[in-house]
Parts: C-alpha cells; sequence; structure tokens
C-alpha cells in the first residue's frame, strides 16, 4: 500500500476491546481515488476566500479513501491540517455519540423508543412532558424550545440540568420539528441513566475504542492541543480564542460533556465511524437502518431518529440518493452517508474562526458533495 503526501487512502486501524459492543470494520484498501483530485482545487479556492481559516476533505468510496487539508489550523498557527488534524465537532455530537448510544441502548433492550422520557428520567417534569418520548427527543418533535444560555441563567452544571429538565414545552409533543438542543441534553441523559455512566466514558468503551478512533473524544488533554483547530473568540464568558476546549456555550458550561456538542475528532476518525455505521445500515443489523431512515414526525419532517436525511437546500447537496442520511454542526463540519452507493463524506472546517459571522461553509458543503458525487458518477454507473 502506498499513501500520497496528502491523497491517498488509509488503512483502518483497529484497537481490539474486551467488551466492546460494536465492531470494527473490515479494513478495505483496495483501489485508488484519484479521480477525486479537483476537490483539491475547490477546497483551495473555499480556504482562500475565508470559508474558514483551515479544512481537510474526506471521502470514503467502495474500499478507497481521499484526504485532503488545506490552510491553518488557526489564524496565529500555520500549520496545515491533515487526516489527523482534530476538529470540533460540535452538533455531530449528538449522531456519532449521543444517538449511536441510544441505538445500542434499544438493541440491548434498555431503551425503548415510545416510552415517556419520565420512565428512564423522572426529574423531567412540567405541564404535558408525561407525552413526551424518546423518539420525539431523536426526532426533534419533543416541544423543547432550540436553546437557551445556560451560562447566564445558571450558577454551575447542577443546576443547568435541572433547569433543562424543568423547561416547560413550546408545542404539544409531535406536533413541530424544532431542531433542539435542549432535547439532545434530555436525551444524553437518558442515555446515561439507562446505560450506567457518563456520557464521555460510554462513547470511548463502546464506540471509539472498538473502532480504533483514537483522535475522538471529549475533553481532549493538553497533549492534543497542537493538532487541534481553534475556533471563536469567545464573547459570551470566557473571552479568549478557544482552542482545545468545546465551543459550545451550553456545553463547556455543562464541563464539555454533553449530548448535543462537546465531541472532538479527525477526519480519518469519521471516515471509520462512516464505514462502520454503512456497513450495519447495508447489512441490516441490529437497528441501525431504523435510526437512518426518515420518520416522519411530524409528517413533512427531514429528520429520522438522530440523523437528518437529503432535503432541497440541505448540505447533502442535490445528488445524493435520498436514503442517505448525515448532520452537520456549527463549527463547520458534516458527515454525510449513502448507502446505495457505499459513500461517506466528511467535512471539517474551522470556520468560526475567530468569529460565527461567517456564512460561506452553507454553500460549500453542498458544492463539496455535489462535486464528490460529480466526479464519481461514471464509476458509480459500471
Amino acid at each position: 500500500m502506498t499513501i500520497r503526501p496528502k491523497l491517498g487512502w488509509v488503512a483502518l486501524g483497529v484497537v481490539a476491546c474486551a467488551h466492546a459492543p460494536v465492531q470494527p470494520p473490515v479494513p478495505r484498501t483496495t483501489g485508488s481515488l484519484a479521480r477525486l483530485d479537483p476537490l483539491t482545487t475547490m477546497l483551495d479556492s473555499a480556504i482562500g476566500a475565508r470559508a474558514a481559516t483551515g479544512g481537510v476533505v474526506a471521502v470514503s468510496w467502495r474500499g478507497s479513501r481521499f484526504i485532503y487539508g488545506t490552510g491553518r489550523l488557526a489564524l496565529d498557527d500555520p500549520r496545515r491540517p491533515d487526516g489527523h488534524s482534530v476538529y470540533d465537532l460540535a452538533s455531530l455530537t449528538k449522531v456519532i455519540a449521543t444517538t449511536t448510544l441510544a441505538m445500542q441502548a434499544v438493541e440491548e433492550g434498555r431503551l425503548d423508543l415510545d416510552q415517556p422520557v419520565q420512565r428512564y428520567l423522572p426529574q423531567f417534569r412540567g405541564p404535558g412532558k408525561e407525552r413526551v418520548t424518546v423518539r420525539h427527543l431523536l426526532t426533534h418533535s419533543s416541544g423543547l424550545r432550540a436553546d437557551s444560555p445556560l451560562w447566564r441563567q445558571t450558577p454551575n452544571a447542577d443546576s443547568a440540568l435541572r433547569f433543562v429538565n424543568h423547561l416547560p414545552l413550546d408545542t404539544v409533543p409531535g406536533a413541530r420539528m424544532v431542531y433542539s438542543d435542549m432535547g439532545a441534553i434530555v436525551l444524553g441523559e437518558v442515555v446515561e441513566r439507562v446505560l450506567g455512566g457518563r456520557l464521555d466514558r460510554l462513547a470511548q468503551s463502546r464506540i471509539f475504542a472498538p473502532l480504533g478512533m483514537t483522535s475522538t473524544r471529549f475533553r481532549p488533554p493538553p497533549s492534543w492541543i497542537p493538532r487541534i483547530a481553534a475556533t471563536e473568540y469567545d464573547t459570551a464568558w470566557r473571552k479568549r480564542i478557544v482552542r482545545g476546549e468545546v465551543h459550545d456555550e451550553k456545553s463547556a458550561w455543562l464541563g464539555g460533556v454533553a449530548g448535543h456538542a462537546g465531541l472532538f475528532g479527525s477526519a480519518l476518525d469519521l471516515l471509520t465511524f462512516g464505514e462502520w455505521l454503512l456497513g450495519r445500515v447495508t447489512s441490516n443489523a441490529g437497528r441501525a437502518a431504523e435510526f437512518v431512515r426518515r420518520q416522519e414526525l411530524p409528517p413533512g419532517s427531514t429528520r429520522a431518529l438522530g440523523w437528518d436525511t437529503p432535503a432541497p437546500g440541505s448540505s447533502a447537496g442535490t445528488l445524493l440518493d435520498p436514503g442517505s442520511f448525515g448532520h452537520t454542526g456549527f463549527t463547520g463540519t458534516s458527515l454525510w452517508i449513502d448507502p446505495s452507493r457505499d459513500l461517506v463524506i466528511v467535512l471539517l472546517t474551522n470556520r468560526v474562526n475567530p468569529t460565527r459571522n461567517n456564512p460561506r461553509i452553507s454553500p460549500l458543503r453542498i458544492a463539496i458533495a455535489d462535486r464528490v458525487m460529480r466526479l464519481l458518477a461514471p464509476e458509480m454507473r459500471r
């Protein structure tokens, strides 16, 4: 196997885990994705136009991998990112950690999607909240509000969780889809209760260690900082550039471990995760296919269980199969998986460095997904 300096495919690293509830994908190292080389110019141009300080695009298709990084890790750090560089994954936390753990809990019979949240989390209280189910949390149809500035409303993490659990509903459960960090925080608590551990430790022992995802974790250690991309100058309360700790203020207030944000990871690790989940979906293993299927809750919503599905104007672009699934992260990250084409597309950027007032990532996500599809189209027809 050969590895080119900037592009190419890399065999999966697999770490054994004696009590791992997941099995890593079989290493796939055949073929070449040199046909994706034009992506390098596209990403170079986008970074040059300040869509982000730096970024990495990574693709897995039919046993081959393509990885390319460009730009810099921070405005004051000229090191070029690559497949091993670590990014704040933001809301990819919801699917890679929280949703995957929920899926495992369902497969193990510890969690029922259609049971009330209160069955697992009694402190989730308030008028009408006895009707909120786990499925509602996963489809963002619980009736909970989208967001709340916990760092201004509560004195510490424990009181912040109590605050979230006592939030009143804005709508009747199941009536409306509102993308909700609050719901994801509650789901993280549910997962911790039913699986018996803290979210970060559960994710490490059940997902990252078994799959050999050695560059993915909550609360990265200081030794990782030289390869972590910087994010924003936090004007809320930290009053400094954030690097090596979670960008999201709510997650930071909760100690860096929460169901909605807090995870850090590399492009190589996300390809590994995507390939593993792709294999489970295509082989119909466990409940994976159900989790990535659009739930129509409420009718017309694009949401699967935790995951999103393609829609006009979404980061999936215009050419992925309708059965694809994916998610984005506020810091400039995205992951899309197309089971019908054996395809995983990862884009990691720090578009919030040094400020979140940067809307250029949305068209870049769409352009990357569409360009990948067009470049692979001749081979896909064979």
